[in-house]
């Protein structure tokens, strides 16, 4: 939801459109705030001298800037476009396309419960925010686990319509971590143990989990969870099992973590 009537603050990364360009720097408005005006210094358009303003910014282009100072009273922004590196502009282009998506969902929402998009906003939408970190955050966290809001003590009869709306157009994001398995076992029948040691560690996972054979006596683990400190827990638990249940049957193990 635009800031109309907030401020951003020093040192803060925004979305803005360029307006108009001049020798000396270019007026923008931004995104996030109520399109309220900001300039940006041809010294600080890019590093070292800008020959041609218009080699790096042009009327109605997106940019992502840092916020220098702010004077509220006089409405005075001043940014700066060389602060940001490829990595920040990434990030918060991303979060901005989220945050836009997500009030579009929110507007679903309210849709669905037949109130007025504002009230949404009075009603849940800020504290959503504020238990969330972000609205987007909140439609993500109710498409993975649709006891979200509850576990975080919100309550009311738009619980539903909220966690409905997120899973039928929220992916949630994974990630995937990998390592290898070497497993032995000298007995006769050392290969079934290995494969019921394999089986009961696969069974046992509480995330997705395939086991690719590399060639003997190495298994791949592929791990697939929400985040990484869970995916690193659920493959911890997972091969300590797996090793744990060859060692009982006179064999032996080792797992050795790939890199992300």
């Amino acid at each position: 939801m635009a800031r109309v009537n907030e401020f951003p603050e020093e040192g803060e990364l925004v979305v803005c459109t360029v307006q108009n360009v001049k020798n000396f720097g270019a007026f923008v408005t931004l995104d996030e705030y109520g399109d309220k005006e900001g300039f940006i210094h041809v010294r600080d358009v890019a590093t070292g001298w800008v020959k041609y303003i218009r080699d790096y910014v042009r009327e109605g282009q997106k940019v992502v800037c840092k916020v220098l100072g702010v004077d509220s009273s006089k409405g005075h922004i001043d940014l700066s476009l060389k602060s940001v590196n490829e990595h920040q502009r990434r990030e918060k282009v991303q979060q901005w396309k989220n945050e836009t998506k997500a009030e579009k969902l929110l507007e679903i929402v309210a849709n669905r419960l037949d109130r007025p998009f504002e009230q949404c906003w009075e009603e849940f939408g800020y504290e959503l925010v504020d238990k969330f970190g972000t609205l987007y955050g909140a439609f993500e966290s109710c498409a993975i686990d649709q006891e979200a809001l509850e576990e975080v003590g919100l309550t009311g009869d738009w619980t539903s319509s909220f966690v409905e709306v997120a899973k039928e157009n929220v992916t949630p994001p994974f990630v995937k971590i990998t390592g290898t398995l070497e497993l032995h076992s000298s007995a006769p029948d050392g290969v079934e143990r290995i494969k019921a040691a394999l089986r009961k560690g696969h069974e046992a996972a509480e995330e997705e989990l395939e086991i690719q054979y590399i060639g003997a006596p190495r298994y791949r683990l592929v791990m697939t969870a929400p985040d990484y400190k869970t995916a690193e827990e659920a493959m911890r638990s997972v091969t300590n099992l797996i090793i744990a249940d060859i060692k009982d049957s006179g064999g032996d193990g080792s797992f050795h973590r790939e890199s992300k």
